[in-house]
């Protein structure tokens, strides 16, 4: 087992848990407050309330996703399922920037989809827990 990938690989879900555990705030702030949080979140005007939830609890099941089966070593495989689902979430987080014109907010979410794409490749390939 390579240490080091392992312990990148940990790091990036950790990271990614952190960034989906704050954003699935959604499931608890109505949608009025968050349009008026910041020019960032401005992309909510385009989805109902109800849409807004449904993508906050995703985020929150990619939270416990990506740490929670392998840290209890209960069905550990649902680690890179989770991360494939992140980098799902995030192509259409860039999409949807995309075109709404947000270049600026774009480089945010490139660099998520990158992470969990990292994440699902090491912990579908060389760093799987099931060796």
């Amino acid at each position: 087992m390579n240490l080091t990938l392992n312990l990148s690989l940990w790091i990036g879900a950790g990271l990614l848990a952190v960034v989906f555990l704050v954003s699935s705030a959604k499931l608890f702030v109505p949608k009025e407050k968050m349009v008026g949080m910041s020019a960032a979140s401005r992309w909510v005007e385009d989805f109902s309330p109800g849409a807004l939830k449904a993508i906050g609890a995703l985020e929150l099941l990619a939270a416990a996703g990506l740490i929670l089966p392998a840290a209890l070593d209960i069905a550990p495989v649902l680690v890179p399922l989770a991360a494939v689902g992140a980098v799902l979430l995030f192509v259409g987080a860039v999409i949807m920037r995309f075109r709404r014109g947000e270049k600026v907010t774009i480089v945010g979410d490139l660099v998520y989809l990158a992470l969990a794409a990292f994440v699902a490749w090491g912990r579908f390939g060389p760093e799987s827990f099931s060796g």
